[in-house]
């Protein structure tokens, strides 16, 4: 990758996170209740739950025929956590509590500022929604930023 250090400005700009997996029904319709958004259906294997911030697109392993046979391994992550900022992550974990199969952490307080909760969604990977409670975490998600 070449890369222009004269530049002040990047030249890139982030489009999305796409998670790969055997089902991609079961993935949109876990991502839908969590986040309240519905999917945008591009394909019946290729889905995009976007918001202001950021896309999740989700994928079905037929889709990377395209890019040569198993780049990604669906339901294999251990490195990656999908986060989603919410008005109250205490709110949000009363709502899902009993809809989502395994709660990982309970919203707690995190050294940064940020009151968090982990999920997993249906594939393992890890899901945190979050809400910045410290005056330097507001900051940090403010528009401006």
């Amino acid at each position: 990758m070449t890369t222009n250090a004269q530049s002040p400005t990047p030249t890139t700009t982030f489009a999305s996170v796409r998670v790969i997996t055997d089902d991609v029904a079961r993935l949109v319709a876990f991502y839908e209740l969590v986040t309240g958004r519905a999917a945008r259906w591009v394909t019946p294997a290729f889905a995009e739950l976007a918001s202001d911030r950021a896309t999740l697109a989700v994928a079905g392993t037929e889709t990377l025929a395209f890019f040569g046979d198993r780049l990604a391994e669906p339901s294999a992550n251990r490195s990656v956590i999908i986060e989603w900022f919410v008005d109250d992550v205490d709110a949000e974990h009363d709502r899902l509590r009993d809809s989502v199969e395994v709660v990982e952490q309970v919203p707690t307080t995190m050294p940064w500022g940020n009151r968090s909760m982990l999920l997993r969604d249906p594939d393992g990977n890890l899901v945190n929604l979050f809400t910045p409670v410290s005056e330097a975490a507001r900051d940090r998600f403010s528009p401006a930023t």
